[in-house]
């Protein structure tokens, strides 16, 4: 038996891979958030799979539903929406896993930043304008940041950056970032990626938080800022540059 934690993906039931899809397909227990896991992914599961919302579980119970389906011999579709190597909660349910001995792997999944860079058009590395990009979060009701990642200090490097869990916050982050990267600079929100209601806001860090409380985006939404939103003056990369010795 195994416990499989697998990126569902940003919200569209079809940005899943095939990998995640085929274990969806024959698990006999599927765990999921439900406001955040496509129903119509769930069609993919067996049809007498045990499905189990997570939305309103503690850690406790989660690990309980694992750890029965282990008792049973039955494999488990642990899914995370986007990819669960970020903002997930699947490291604590690991080290539980770890602790009562249940095997686990992980299957990657398209993360929100990707679907939100995807339906902006845009890549966020562009050459002369910005190769590094940081993935963040601010401090709210959630788990306080560790000291050193307040944004203040992040925004130093002026580099792109994508905030998730932030756009209820989004007038504090903009007065945060603006000494840094300069009222002017860029910013898109894009709420529900990939999805059929998805939403999409640009504007600079001078006007986004009007735009964003105007259009009463609350949740489900991530916050890119950096000047590769609007670059269009840039040097060819080096990749496939005639220059480029080509030669073993």
């Amino acid at each position: 038996m195994t416990v499989h934690f697998i990126g569902a993906g940003p919200g569209a039931a079809d940005l899943v891979t095939l990998r995640g899809l085929r274990l969806i397909e024959r698990a006999p227990v599927c765990l999921y958030a439900g406001s955040l896991v496509p129903e119509e992914l769930l069609e993919s599961c067996p049809r007498d799979a045990r499905l189990v919302d997570t939305a309103n579980l503690t850690l406790d119970e989660i690990v309980a539903e694992l750890a029965d389906a282990h008792a049973k011999g039955l494999d488990v579709a642990r899914l995370h929406s986007g990819d669960p190597s970020v903002f997930s909660a699947m490291a604590e349910q690991m080290r539980r896993l770890d602790a009562i001995g249940v095997p686990y792997e992980v299957v990657p999944g398209v993360p929100a930043f990707a679907a939100a860079a995807a339906s902006l058009g845009r890549e966020l590395t562009v050459p002369g304008v910005g190769q590094t990009i940081i993935l963040t979060r601010t401090s709210a009701r959630a788990t306080p940041m560790p000291e050193g990642e307040d944004l203040a200090t992040l925004s130093s490097s002026r580099a792109t950056m994508v905030l998730h869990l932030a756009v209820q916050r989004i007038a504090q982050v903009a007065a945060e970032l603006t000494p840094a990267y300069g009222a002017d600079c860029p910013v898109a929100v894009v709420a529900r990626a990939s999805r059929d209601d998805e939403l999409i806001l640009k504007g600079t860090l001078a006007d986004i938080a009007d735009q964003v409380r105007a259009a009463g985006v609350v949740r489900t939404a991530v916050i890119v800022v950096g000047r590769v939103l609007a670059a269009t003056q840039f040097p060819d990369s080096h990749l496939y540059s005639a220059a480029r010795c080509r030669q073993p």
